[in-house]
Formats: C-alpha cells, structure tokens, sequence
C-alpha cells in the first residue's frame, strides 16, 4: 500500500491487473508492471486497440486491459493520476499503451537504455488544458475531488494541479470513499496509471509516431555508446552484435576486409570479405521460457533464415556486390540490387526471410568500405520499417569508424611491441662461469613501450658485463633514447673499458642527444676466475646480493649523478663474488611506487629474496622461479613505472680449471707454449685434444711473438669447453684471409677457423685478446 505524502490515511491496495494475451508470455500471465512494450508490432498499427487519449485532455493514460480494475505502473518516481468514473459506472477510459509484441522484446530496449521510459511524467508546461477547459479527471462528473489538509474536501473550483495524486472516485451513494469508514481492500479502488507525456490536439498516429521515434534513438543512443566502448576488433564487432540482437534483429552477420588495410594502405589483389563474427537467437527457449543470445562465431543462422552462411566471399570487381558497397547506403533485402548482391556475399545456398526482413548494410571507414553487416528478422516477426534503415545506416558508421580506430591502434601496438624487442635482448648469452636470467614489465597496456633496458655482454677472459639502465619517461621517445644508450654500451664494452670510463662515455653521450635527456644505469664486470665483480653506478638503485647461505645484502655501491647531467665524475668499486651467489640488478619501478618510497622498496626487495632462500635450504634458488617471486611482491598499486630485471648467479671457475702462463716475445716461445699446453691437456685428462691444441696454440702463439714487445700471456680454461686466449700488446686485430700459392704465411687463421669450434678478437685498452674454443671429448674432462 502507498500512503499519500500530505495524508496520514492509507489508500486503498491496487487490484491485480488484467491478464495479459501476450503470446509470448503464455495464457494466465501478466505483463510486468511498467513495461517497455515492443515497437515491432505496436509502433507498425498505430490505430491499434489500446491508444485512446482521456476526453478533452492533452495527457494520456496508460493500461494494459480494457477491463475494469486494469492498471499498469510507471517508473519508480513518476507521479500517478487516476481514471474518473465513466458512464458505464466505474469503466475506465482505455489505457494509452501498446500490446506487447508476439516474443516478449521491444525492438529499442536491450537493456542499455532506462526501463520504462514511456509513460513517465510529462515534462513541465505540456499537457496543460487550454483556459476555460476542464481538467481530464476532474469536477463533478469525474466524482473527484481534492482533500485539504486533515482529509476535507477542496470546492468543486479548486483543482487538483497536472500530475499531482488524487484521491479514488465516489462510492456507490456518491461520497468519496476513506479508507476506515466502510471501505474493504479491492472495492472501489481506480485503477493507478502513470501520467503521459503529450501535446495538446496530437492525434494518435503522430503520438505513436513520435513515441517510435524516441524509442529509435534511445536505442541509437546506448547501441553506439556500446559499439565506442572497444578497444580492438573483437571488442567493437560484438558490441555490434550485443547491442543489435535480440533488440533490432534477430540475427546479424558482421563481414569484415582480409586483411583489412590500415590508415593509406592500398590493398592489393582482389576484395575478399570474411566472416567476422554472427549472432542470433536461438530457436527454442531456454526452461525458463527466456531467449538467450548465442555466443559469436556461429555462421549458422538457424532453419528459420536460410541456414548456413560463406565464411568467405570474394567481391568481384563490377559485380552486384561491389555496387551495393559502394554505394554505402544500407538497402532491404527485397530491392533488386540487395537481391542479387547478398548471394554473392552469403553464398548461393542460403535462403533468406521474405518482405522488408534483411538489411544489408556497408561498412564504410575513413577511407573505404571495410566490410558489410547483414541484419535479419525471423519470417514470423514484423518486417523492418524505413526508418530502420536509418537506424542501420547509424551502426554501420559508428562499427565502421570503430574497426578504422581498432586497425590503427592494433598498428601503434605492433610497432610499439616490434620496437621495445629490438630494444631489448631476444635471448641472454651463457658465458662461462655465470647463468643469467631476465624480465621486463611495461608500465601498462596502454604504454608498451620504456625507457628501462638490461643486457649481458661477453668480454675477453672469460669475463662479462651486466648492464641495466633507465631513461626518463615511458614513451616512443624514452625507447629511442634507450636504444641509442643501449648501442653505445655495447660498442664501449666491446672496447673493455673500465665501468666508470663506459659510464663517463656514455654521460656524453647523453648529452650529445640532448639537453634534457636523462638516465640511470648501473654497469657491473664479473670475472669467474678472480671470482670478482667490479661496479659503478650512475644514480641508479643499487644491487642485491643473495649469498649461498640464504643471506641477502644491499651493495654499498657509490650512487653517482644520472647520465646527462654532465661534468661529473664516476666511481668503481671492487666486491667479492664468491660461488652460488646471485645479484639482482633491477630498475626502480620494482621497488619505487605512489604508495612508498625507494628505499622501503629495497628492503622490501631484500626480505623477498631472504624469504625464497630460505625455502630451498642450503642450495641456491633456481634462477627463473627466482625472478617469478620477486615480481610477485608487486601490488595492485606498484605498477607506475617499467620494470626490468636482471638476476646473474655467479657459478666460476675452480682455480684447477686454470692454467696461465706468462711468455717472453722470442722465437722459442711457440715451441714452450705448446709443451706447456701438452701438460696441462694430460693433468686434465684431455689427450685426445692434445694435437689439436698444440698446433692451434703454436700458430696464434707464433703470430702474437712476431709483433708484440712485452711478455706474450696464455691461459687455458676448462669448463663446458675447452678455451684457450692468448694476450699481447699490438691492438690491430688479425683478419682472416686467403693466402695466395706464393704466401710464405697468413695461413694460421685459417687453420684456426677450421678446427676451432669457434674464435675471435678482442681489443683491449693495452691490447688485444685472440682466442679460439675446442669442444670437449665425449666422457673426457668432467669435473
């Protein structure tokens, strides 16, 4: 029961409504209270039974029945009047509605758009009657009065105003009824309608025509709303499909270009339109008697419309199809040149619905057709109307512009993602003595692309550098500016330079780029056989070292001033780096965010790897896994920046894997190098490689005395292989070549390059390095 806000007496309880005849709900149902009902069939009979204005009024009401007692409600809100008695005694006037159509749907309302948008209250200064009217409803042939304050009656004059609440009719003996004197529930009650909005002197066709017209572009409204929501291609083509079936049609076939062109692209060969994505409902009802859409990708429309439809169609050029997508604008199934167009694009087996029940619709972009959209109504539903073409003509724009933006963005995305990973290394080296192992996170979705990079270079020696750095910002720019820094890195390790000479250099650079172009890096050499690890830093975080034990440490590195700032000077430290332990170089993303400071960040960083220690006991925490965990103290807030990370688990080599020798520049130097390298071959259990080695080391060795001035060096590693490097003092590099017939020499490096598993050269600040690995002997030389 609903009590009157100006009165404290109760009203009379609403009869039940009249039963519904809906098909689609069944005999014995009833229509919801408030109902959006179905354009398909009220919006095509204007005239229909159910559409009757109240005598003399610019207002209308709204029922669901002709019988007495009917009554239908508005939206939650929306200020109610009542029916005055007529003269049949108590029969309403007829309600201002529409039967609902044969399944239940309003052709405009898909959920998107307000329930109950028709039949709320009438907006100010319309349905007012015109001076010297009466109101509808009102004086003494309604049997209605208004009540002052404390239930008392107004005088006849004194009207109720449009919209308000009034009290329920006169009883049987001509007095109002009230609740309390008399009156039981159900007996004398009106029926309660919501107010209609309307003009005054609006026939019923131009109400009903103006109410389609309202419900169109409700629906135009919340369809594009949907349709802008995606992002990529599949967001934007079901949003089409989710917001057109079951409201607009029953189903719907969304072809699209293969491949489809991007920004000025002219596609070559001929138009081929492809299958993007079909819905439709199904043919039976689920047990609850409600129709469900079917999920995408479903090209069979179902017995009722043809069946199956061509995945594939080819547009040929001057065909019926290729007129109607160039024409652009969206035609019935029924006209002539839809007719011989939608076999082309459907294939010749499928039978469509007869009359006005396909549209089919071109999809136009910025530039050119992209596809087409095929709209479809079962034979047993009402035809499209004209204005529906309209409405098509609205979807195929927005889908068509919404697929145009899709492309590009899918385009920005591709080129972005292509960069970051020429950026950054495909795969990390292996070198000898130390596994390495890597990440990098973005910043989001929406920025693929950053200025945060790693790296592992191999160095002479057995030696490698680990490098990680950060540019200023996460965008195009910062990339190219982190490639640029990236490239400069490596040629400076190339030249193994000290970390604070790369850093220095690579300060200038920066500088060269431009003045604002500003970086962090962290520049890191470790060599396995010192089982050293030298570090210099240019304002970056510093390192963690987790030691084999479990213990976890934050290197006490000099900070130093970021690449850019120029005229500042860089310092190297000089760390131990035993075996078994790991060194995790990151970017501040990974431990700076809104929600706490760096340093928080670092220790939070330093407990994760105590942690994950302490979970594998005595053995070091495998690498990958590692990584994993440390990402994972992320927080739903702490992804502001990129991310990169860089963990490196320093295995060496033993001291009795080492054989190194210091030679004089003489001409018996190569026949000493090779009874040394004989030696060392037969302690390590390797004679198989013995004849080998010596005539390698004998020619690189030979070629090393001929040039040099100070003591020749030599050292042999075993490890996975069998390495071998030989060190003097000329930096030009040897060059391989083909030695003419007449050639008393320059035929060394070629015996190098056929026997030797692989070699190189390396220039040194003092130098050169020339070196050259063997594989090792199947079951020879384990450790």
């Amino acid at each position: 029961m609903t009590e009157h806000p100006t009165s404290h007496h109760l009203r009379q309880p609403v009869p039940p409504a009249a039963p519904s005849a809906s098909p689609a709900r069944g005999p014995g149902s009833s229509a919801p209270l408030g109902a959006v009902p179905d354009p398909r069939g009220a919006l095509q009979q204007p005239g229909a039974a159910g559409f009757a204005p109240l005598p003399g009024a610019g207002s209308a009401v709204r029922g669901e029945g002709t019988g007495s007692g009917a009554a239908a409600a508005g939206p939650p809100g929306a200020p109610l009047i009542t029916a005055g008695a007529g003269p049949g005694g108590g029969e309403p006037a007829a309600g201002h509605g529409r039967p609902p159509a044969a399944d239940g749907h309003g052709p405009y309302d898909d959920g998107l758009a307000a329930r109950g948008a028709v039949g709320g209250a009438q907006p100010p200064g319309q349905g007012e009657p015109r001076p010297g009217e009466p109101r509808p409803g009102h004086g003494p042939a309604a049997g209605i009065g208004r009540p002052r304050e404390g239930g008392r009656s107004r005088p006849p004059g004194d009207e109720a105003p449009s919209g308000a609440f009034v009290p329920p009719p006169a009883g049987p003996a001509g007095g109002a009824v009230v609740p309390g004197e008399g009156a039981r529930p159900g007996e004398g009650a009106p029926p309660v309608v919501p107010a209609r909005a309307g003009h005054p002197g609006e026939s019923e066709e131009t109400a009903a025509a103006r109410q389609a017209g309202g419900d169109r572009l409700r629906f135009i409204g919340a369809a594009t709303r949907r349709i802008a929501r995606g992002i990529d291609l599949d967001e934007i083509v079901l949003g089409l499909c989710r917001a057109t079936v079951p409201t607009f049609a029953d189903a719907i076939l969304v072809y699209l270009r293969d491949p489809l062109p991007v920004g000025d692209e002219r596609p070559t060969g001929p138009m081929v339109l492809r299958l993007r994505r079909t819905d439709r409902i199904p043919e039976e009802p689920d047990t609850n008697g409600i129709r469900l859409p079917v999920l995408p990708a479903q090209p069979d429309l179902g017995p009722a419309m043809g069946g199956s439809a061509a995945e594939l169609a080819e547009v040929l050029t001057g065909g019926p199809l290729a007129e109607v997508l160039r024409g652009v604008r969206p035609l019935f199934g029924d006209v002539p040149a839809a007719r011989t167009a939608l076999p082309e694009l459907l294939g010749d087996g499928t039978v469509l619905p007869g009359g006005r029940r396909v549209i089919l619709a071109p999809l136009r972009g910025r530039r050119r057709v992209i596809g087409a959209a095929v709209f479809l109504r079962r034979p047993d539903r009402p035809a499209f109307e004209g204005d529906d073409l309209l409405v098509a003509a609205q979807l195929a724009t927005h889908t068509a512009l919404g697929v145009d933006k899709a492309v590009l963005y899918g385009r920005e995305a591709y080129i972005a993602d292509a960069l970051q990973r020429t950026m950054l290394p495909d795969s990390l080296p292996q070198p000898t003595g130390v596994r390495l192992a890597s990440r990098y996170l973005p910043a989001a979705e929406t920025a693929r692309v950053g200025g945060d990079w790693y790296d592992a270079i191999p160095l002479p020696g057995s030696r490698v550098a680990l490098v990680v750095g950060d540019v200023m910002g996460h965008s195009m720019t910062s990339a190219a500016i982190m490639g640029q820094l990236r490239t400069t890195a490596q040629t400076l390790a190339g030249l193994d330079l000290p970390p604070q000479e790369v850093l220095h250099h690579l300060d200038e650079q920066a500088q060269r780029l431009g003045s604002d172009r500003m970086a962090t890096c962290l520049y890191a050499v470790y060599d396995p056989v010192a089982h050293r690890i030298i570090v210099a830093n240019a304002g970056h975080p510093p390192p963690v070292m987790l030691h084999r034990g479990g213990r976890a440490e934050v290197l006490r590195v000099p900070a130093g001033a970021p690449i850019g700032v120029g005229g500042v000077d860089f310092e190297a430290v000089e760390l131990d780096a035993p075996a078994g332990a790991t060194l995790v170089l990151y970017t501040d993303g990974l431990v700076e965010s809104r929600i706490r400071d760096v340093w928080t960040g670092i220790e939070q960083l330093r407990e994760r790897l105590a942690e994950t220690a302490r979970l594998t006991g005595p053995n070091p925490p495998p690498l990958e896994p590692l990584c994993d965990e440390v990402l994972d103290m992320l927080g739903p807030g702490d992804r502001d920046d990129d991310i990169a990370l860089l963990a490196a688990r320093f295995d060496g080599i033993a001291p009795s894997d080492v054989a190194y020798w210091y030679l004089d520049p003489k001409a018996q130097t190569a026949g000493q190098a090779r009874r040394l390298a004989r030696r060392a071959l037969s302690r390590w259990g390797l004679e198989e490689l013995t004849d080998q080695v010596e005539l390698l080391v004998s020619e690189v060795v030979t070629n090393a005395v001929r040039y040099a001035e100070r003591p020749v060096t030599l050292r042999l590693l075993r490890t996975d292989v069998l390495r071998c490097e030989v060190g003097d003092d000329v930096p030009q590099l040897p060059r391989l070549r083909q030695a003419r017939p007449s050639d008393e020499g320059g035929r060394g490096l070629y015996l190098v390059n056929r026997l030797a598993r692989r070699w190189g050269a390396t220039r040194l600040s003092m130098g050169k390095v020339v070196w050259f690995e063997l594989s090792m002997p199947p079951g020879a030389g384990q450790r």
